[in-house]
């Protein structure tokens, strides 16, 4: 009953998107006449454009969070060095700060880098994410110190020990900060509307919210935009969720 209370706006943004009118009083549960009258209106806009727009930055996003995350956990968790405690305690305390807070500083330093108003700008504002870097820690701190001194010991060098001994044993890991990030980005609304501007660079949630118009709103429309916005998050949890749920789990038993 709770799976259906939390599916039912998926089923009626779906169905409303091929009603006739999405809006009318009292609802049709189920279009009694189907319609792609509001999918035809969808794509005369650039659709397609801010779809392939949000894939790519969180595709891109989700690739460079996984590389950065991934070493720094691990230097983290099993490299001692000076400052190292520090280090993670600024981190822990990075998370608690809102975006917000680094807004302004991010969008001039994307600006002096010629790259504002561009995909690379929503990008490259996510790849520093504190949480990515605590969770792969806590995940890097369950390996083997011996193991790795084994390979050490093999003549095994940092690059090879990180990519055919580390990496494989952080999969759960990498299931699990792979939906957190893809999700993040594409719901990241607030850094999007401020880094992109022109018509052309807008991700499929700003390109929604110019769907409307001032006095009056294609809620039909707007619906069919939705559906489309859904699609790949619902696929990528499908494709990751084995290694989700086998993610959290071991990060639950981590405490």
């Amino acid at each position: 009953m709770i799976a259906l209370l939390f599916l039912f706006p998926f089923y009626w943004i779906i169905t409303g998107s091929f009603k006739t009118q999405p809006n009318k009083i009292p609802p049709e549960w189920f279009p009694k006449t189907w319609t792609i009258m509001h999918w035809q209106k969808l794509f005369k806009q650039p659709a397609w454009t801010w779809f392939f727009n949000s894939v790519f930055m969180s595709i891109m996003s989700m690739i460079l969070v996984l590389g950065a995350s991934s070493m720094a956990g691990y230097v983290l968790a099993k490299k001692a060095f000076t400052g190292r405690k520090i280090i993670f305690s600024i981190l822990v305390m990075a998370m608690a700060l809102p975006k917000q807070v680094i807004l302004v500083p991010l969008v001039r330093m994307m600006n002096a880098l010629s790259l504002y108003n561009t995909l690379w700008a929503v990008i490259l504002g996510t790849v520093g994410w504190p949480f990515g870097t605590f969770l792969m820690k806590q995940f890097s701190e369950g390996i083997p110190t011996e193991l790795l001194e084994a390979a050490k010991i093999d003549g095994s060098g940092e690059v090879k020990t990180f990519t055919q001994i580390v990496c494989p044993m952080l999969k759960p890991a990498f299931g699990a900060l792979a939906i957190f990030t893809f999700i993040n980005t594409w719901n990241d609304y607030f850094l999007q509307l401020v880094m992109l501007t022109s018509r052309n660079n807008l991700s499929i949630s700003l390109g929604i919210a110019t769907l409307q118009a001032e006095l009056s709103t294609d809620y039909g429309l707007i619906m069919a935009g939705a559906t489309l916005g859904a699609v790949p998050i619902v696929t990528i949890f499908i494709m990751f969720q084995k290694y989700f749920t086998n993610g959290i789990a071991l990060g639950a038993v981590k405490g």
